[in-house]
């Protein structure tokens, strides 16, 4: 009997231990299963982008060239960019470059003087305080800075003039130094010398209507003009190249107004360009933004080699430097809810409009994506606004309807159908 119960005991610790043993495999399993049917998520959050696209730009403008004898060296009167009316003089030829030196040099000395005439001025000083010029003096240097790195040398140049007055001014009030008179009886004294010594210019170069100016010729000038815009090619297009005429006589060219157009060959597949819409361009060889329209898009067949003509009324002695140019085109700036694209879904849901016997029931297709809300998958719709290459952009303009994503909701990237 001893023996039975001792064998039953045994049995009994074995199926007890089975149990057990069976208990926790069902545990893990379902532990090991659940977190196996959670989804990755992602936190819906504003992001920020800027739209953009480059192409090499070929500038179209209405110009004609300007010639001379070719005799001489010439003295510009004007920089490029600048504006001529009738008549005004556009450069001076001399018969060396020795007179061409001698009358930069008086434009240097008739500038110093005209500084410090201004210095001298009793009216600047007798308005001037310490501590303002020195805040003046303090952010001027801190401009001239900035202009530097930038390379802004035409800038550089007029905070320079500015630095120079306030300093000079600030030494006189705080007695520092008397006055300038010496310096000016000198510059004049050197000014007068030099005068003496001018010759007249062989040959003198006059505008003949009022317009723009610049110092070069590149052989396009009659090719490529406004009047040209709707029979540009694909290959004429990119058949341009910057180059400057080696032609002694050339002058310049003159530039029949501010208007001026833009030419390129862009992808336009996904009809991102309209007729009629402003956009923003930047040259290569300028740090400033001109807005310009689209006036015209057109492709020979083939949306990728679209022509994009683009018209501009600003001007700038950046923008005739060059004939052709890489152009960055910004479409705009978009700020939404950033959607990874592996997360969007599309559901179909049934929408009835009407009511009563007028009732009619349509199908509806949503694009969206599944969120988790605690235990909960819901669908929710969303705008797209933008779309980058592995994301997308969600309007912010429906934060307050919960049909659509909503700022922090979690995304669900995986484990939905």
């Amino acid at each position: 009997m001893r023996f039975a119960r001792s064998e039953g005991s045994i049995l009994v610790k074995v199926l007890r231990n089975t149990v057990l043993v069976l208990f926790l495999v069902i545990f893990i399993s379902v532990i090991y299963n659940q977190k196996n049917r959670e989804s990755e998520t992602e936190s819906a959050l504003i992001s920020e982008v800027t739209a953009s696209a480059e192409f090499k730009g070929v500038f179209i403008r209405d110009e004609k060239p300007v010639l001379y004898s070719g005799n001489g060296i010439l003295s510009y009167k004007v920089s490029d960019g600048g504006k001529l009316g009738n008549g005004s003089i556009i450069a001076e030829a001399y018969s060396s470059g020795d007179e061409i030196t001698r009358k930069r040099e008086q434009a240097q000395l008739e500038k110093k003087l005209a500084i410090l005439m201004k210095i001298q001025n009793p009216g600047t000083r007798e308005s001037a305080q310490p501590a303002d010029l020195s805040a003046s003096i303090e952010e001027n240097y801190r401009n001239l800075m900035l202009c530097r790195d930038k390379q802004d040398f035409k800038q550089i140049s007029s905070l320079e003039d500015d630095l120079l007055v306030q300093m000079s001014t600030y030494q006189i009030i705080t007695n520092e130094v008397n006055d300038f008179t010496q310096q000016i009886i000198d510059l004049q004294t050197e000014i007068d010398k030099l005068k003496k010594q001018a010759q007249q210019p062989i040959e003198t170069v006059k505008s003949p209507e009022s317009c723009y100016f610049v110092s070069y010729c590149d052989g396009y000038e009659d090719k490529l003009k406004s009047d040209m815009l709707d029979s540009l090619t694909v290959e004429q297009l990119n058949d341009v190249y910057d180059r400057r005429s080696d032609d002694p006589k050339v002058v310049g060219k003159l530039v029949d107004g501010y208007n001026w157009y833009l030419a390129g060959v862009v992808d336009n597949t996904h009809q991102e360009y309209k007729i009629g819409e402003y956009v923003r361009i930047r040259p290569e060889s300028s740090e400033d933004i001109f807005t310009a329209e689209i006036l015209d898009v057109r492709d020979e067949g083939d949306p990728k080699q679209t022509i994009l003509i683009l018209a501009c009324r600003e001007f700038s002695s950046e923008l005739v430097q060059h004939r052709t140019e890489n152009i960055e085109l910004v479409r705009g700036n978009y700020r939404g809810l950033k959607v990874p694209r592996e997360a969007i879904r599309f559901v179909t849901a049934e929408e009835k409009k009407g009511e009563g016997d007028t009732t009619e029931t349509t199908e509806v297709t949503y694009k969206g994506v599944y969120v988790l809300k605690g235990e909960q998958v819901l669908f929710k719709k969303i705008d797209v606004i933008y779309e980058g290459s592995d994301y997308v952009l969600s309007s912010l303009d429906h934060l307050g309807d919960d049909s659509y994503l909503l700022l922090y909701d979690d995304i669900m990237i995986e484990g939905v159908d």
